[in-house]
């Protein structure tokens, strides 16, 4: 019998495999290609242009093992994982799918075969679900299947709302849609809860096992359902809830998987109460957090980043509550990769780099915490009453990361409470933004769809004959484009490269003797090819035999970049260590980009020694070698491919000697030594553990470093010098620079103690208090604060008050000695006064400065400074 997660994820794929479904691997929880999805969050999402006829397989039927994140945008349930028995932010979603192949009978077929056959599921456990006016449905389930009619439920329209149905699915407000079939598992009588469409369906005894959708329908805009030419089917079941089911227990957190994980968390924080709803936390994030992170996802405080960043501090925070003193999350990734077994091979490729971003993360948070308690240590001090303010609340959590929970601590030790009603109120408001941010609209009638195929010839050829086979307008078919029209060419076959793999779309030029089109992009739609750019001359017309050209210029300098990336990739991983992998490129005509996977910024020594590596492997002058091979064969030869990245079951295998081997799919250069010279123009952090270097080759490169030695000539000629004597030239004048400097210092210092020794005679006692204010001329800023210490020094127990005024800027400084700081602050006076001249500022209680913007009226707030001082001492 299949028990382990692993067991069941393996019997469902060889299930499927053996019913003639293709077995295609989980696609990245980053989806590629699709603006509309914040993370991949069910197992169709990667056929979806399949679905679409935007994209043609090579089979018909397909099983999968997708993950799965649900945790933003429209499906966030994040503040129930842990707390609930199947809320999770992280699943697997086990699928088949028939792409025009089978339809409703088969899949029903299929799906119970499945259950009670092969995991022999007791057939009065199960009860199913149809769209209420899917007869179709009813009739396979009860005459063909057997299933009795009190056990087939009807669902309908949800509130009266056409299509809003559970049993209704569709991809967005347009597009493929159709009625859902499900099967539920009855856990039994002693759990709470009633079958599906009763008033106790909210219950945990009745749990949603499986569903069937059949995409049967197009809808348009104005809601018109339209029959699709070739009805398909997509399917998705949980593995967490089958494992719950064949393991006997009810809870999604009781299954192996879970019970490891959460065993490790225990013993890595030190605590032995192994039913802790902290700990479920802890095991559940730990998956998505890996996962992402693995999939080029990074902590950060926008978009996917934030949304990650939000998963880790919440699991780190239970940790805390737990009470761990140290960084413990990335310790369960071993852990992790243990349990998924099959399912984490790309996770345990990238594991060095995702345990380096969750502790980097957690530590990161651990001073975030610092901070967070000094901001509302700082709202609690200036508190009013025994409220804190709801919104104040919000803000330390949304905009800190400062957990609500954690607040409330803090507010309970000085008996102050929260007002709890006005964080809910900022945290729904908070949750209508997100959503609406995750709701993507896209009508998927206007996607442009073109089922032709176009053979692309462009390894070889730049120029040949060819048919135009598809002309496209504003996403609409035409006949024909003529002199200004802007559109897109779909031709049999083309010379012309689609944009892909970092590589830009080819540009150049389509003609006969008389009709010009100028292609400014080329991208791919499909598997057409399609060429987007405007006439310039004369007619285009479909069927027309055309003359096509690659700007070679453009192709020839792109190729050159593309190359390079591969040596670029290979040297990194030989300098840096092999933790290194490709999370981004950009190749074009003029430069090229490269992103890549690194903690730390990569000093100039390294830097030397890539480009020093990266060049001696150009002037061996490697021939590129490509070949077509199936992805396992890759695979073995040891070719390079990309976590994350959607390949085809068959893959181009591009070898540079035997110092680089990736799959790749663009163009290249004959041989290394085309490439001519390499040279790196920048390197940068652009998100936590990503790195980037730019870079140029071949004249573009000899460019570059004339420029270089053109402004290294300049220098010399500045400092009279020649350029190999510049940089101990430039030493000279900085140390004498910096000797300069330190001599103004003791003379500004001598300046101050000379003019303090006349200012304090300017002092005037408030209530027994000696007192200076004083708007200074001719005096620099940068010598406030010495003149201020000085003048304390000679009051021995005052209070000073000190500006300068420019022509738009103020400065200001307030001292006050220490036998006072409990009666006047320096921090609240240089605020009061900054406030009235434009600025703010703050600082110790006996020392504090600030500027302004508004010199105009420093004299009126100057003028405020002895009633404000002598409030505080009445």
């Amino acid at each position: 019998m299949y028990q382990t997660t692993k067991e069941l994820r393996n019997a469902f794929l060889e299930y499927f495999g053996t019913h003639g479904h293709e077995v295609v691997d989980s696609s990245s929880l980053v989806p590629v290609n699709d603006p509309t999805l914040l993370f991949t969050n069910a197992g169709m999402n990667q056929f979806k242009d399949v679905f679409l006829g935007a994209d043609k397989r090579t089979y018909t039927r397909a099983t999968s093992s997708q993950r799965c994140v649900r945790a933003g945008g429209k499906h966030n349930d994040l503040d129930n994982v842990g707390y609930t028995a199947r809320h999770h932010t992280f699943f697997e979603m086990l699928g088949n799918f028939s792409f025009g192949d089978y339809f409703k009978e088969e899949a029903i077929r299929f799906a119970w075969s499945f259950l009670t056959e092969t995991l022999k599921l007791p057939t009065e456990r199960l009860c199913v679900t149809i769209y209420d006016t899917d007869d179709e449905a009813f009739e396979i389930w009860n005459k063909k299947i057997g299933v009795a009619e009190e056990n087939l439920i009807r669902i309908g329209d949800n509130k009266g709302v056409a299509y809003a149905s559970d049993n209704f699915w569709q991809m967005g407000d347009t597009g493929p849609c159709g009625p859902c079939t499900e099967i539920f598992y009855d856990h039994g009588e002693h759990i709470w809860g009633g079958r599906p469409g009763t008033q106790e369906e909210d219950g945990d005894r009745f749990i949603e096992i499986w569903n069937i959708v059949f995409m049967q329908y197009n809808r348009q805009a104005n809601g018109d359902m339209l029959p699709l030419p070739k009805p398909s089917v997509d399917t998705g079941m949980g593995i967490e809830r089958i494992a719950a089911i064949m393991q006997g227990v009810h809870s999604n957190y009781e299954i192996d998987i879970f019970k490891q994980l959460i065993v490790k968390a225990a013993d890595v924080i030190g605590v032995s109460d192994l039913e802790s709803k902290s700990l479920r936390v802890i095991a559940d994030h730990i998956r998505s957090c890996s996962f992402l992170i693995a999939d080029g996802v990074m902590p950060s405080n926008e978009g996917r980043g934030y949304v990650l960043r939000r998963i880790i501090r919440r699991a780190v925070r239970h940790g805390n509550k737990l009470g761990a003193t140290e960084a413990f999350f990335y310790k369960l990734v071993p852990t992790l990769i243990e349990v998924m077994g099959d399912a984490a091979k790309g996770l345990a490729q990238m594991q060095s780099i995702v345990e380096k971003s969750l502790k980097a993360e957690e530590e990161q948070f651990a001073r975030t915490l610092e901070r967070g308690l000094g901001i509302l240590d700082a709202a609690l001090n200036k508190l009013e009453g025994d409220v804190l303010d709801g919104d104040m609340a919000f803000k330390l959590y949304d905009t800190y990361g400062f957990p609500v929970d954690l607040t409330a601590d803090v507010c309970r030790e000085r008996e102050i409470s929260v007002d709890e009603l006005g964080f809910k109120a900022a945290m729904a408001e908070q949750r209508r933004r997100a959503q609406a941010a995750g709701q993507f609209s896209i009508d998927y009638n206007d996607t442009l769809v073109i089922e032709t195929n176009t053979d692309f010839c462009g390894y070889t050829d730049l120029s040949l004959e060819s048919e135009v086979i598809g002309l496209y307008q504003n996403g609409a078919e035409v006949e024909s484009v003529t002199v200004g029209d802007e559109a897109v060419i779909v031709l049999k076959e083309t010379p012309f490269y689609a944009e892909s793999g970092g590589q830009c779309g080819d540009k150049g030029l389509l003609s006969t003797q008389e009709n010009h089109f100028e292609v400014v992009d080329t991208q791919k739609y499909g598997q057409a090819i399609g060429h987007m750019g405007k006439v310039k001359a004369g007619e285009i017309i479909k069927g027309q035999q055309l003359s096509l050209n690659v700007d070679r210029d453009s192709r020839q300098r792109t190729e050159l970049n593309h190359s390079v990336t591969h040596l670029l990739h290979a040297a990194l991983r030989q300098i840096l260590g092999t933790h290194v992998s490709q999370k981004g490129s950009l190749v074009d005509p003029d430069r090229l980009r490269f992103d890549f996977s690194h903690f730390e910024a990569v000093n100039t020594a390294q830097l030397n020694a890539v480009e020093l590596l990266v060049n001696e492997q150009i002037r061996c002058n490697h021939p590129l070698n490509s070949e077509v091979m199936s992805i396992d064969a890759a695979k073995e030869k040891g070719a390079m491919a990309l976590f994350g990245e959607k390949y085809d079951s068959e893959v181009r295998v591009v070898t540079m000697g035997d110092f680089s081997i990736e799959l790749c799919g663009g163009t290249h250069v004959g041989r290394t030594g085309d490439i001519g010279l390499f040279k790196i123009t920048s390197e940068g952090g652009i998100a936590a553990g990503v790195r980037r270097i730019e870079a140029v080759t071949g004249v573009a490169a000899m460019q570059h470093i004339a420029k270089q030695q053109a402004a290294l000539t300049a220098s010399a000629e500045l400092l009279k010098s020649d350029p190999q004597s510049v940089v101990s030239k430039l030493k000279v004048q900085l140390d004498r620079s910096k000797s300069l400097e330190k001599e103004l210092v003791q003379l500004k210092d001598k300046l101050a103690a000379a003019t303090s020794a006349d200012l304090v005679s300017e002092a005037q006692e408030i209530h027994g208090i000696k007192v200076l204010i004083k708007k200074l001329d001719n005096v620099d800023a940068s010598a406030l604060r010495g003149l201020q210490d000085e003048l304390k020094q000679k009051l021995k127990s005052g209070v000073v008050v000190l500006a300068i005024a420019g022509d738009v800027k103020v400065n200001l400084i307030v001292g006050v000695t220490k036998d006072l700081t409990t009666k006047v602050k320096a921090g609240e006076l240089v605020a009061s006064i900054a406030t009235q001249v434009g600025g703010k500022g703050g600082g110790r209680p006996d020392m504090a400065q600030a500027g302004g913007s508004q010199p105009e009226n420093l004299d009126a707030a100057l003028a405020q400074v002895v009633p404000w001082i002598k409030e505080r001492l009445a």
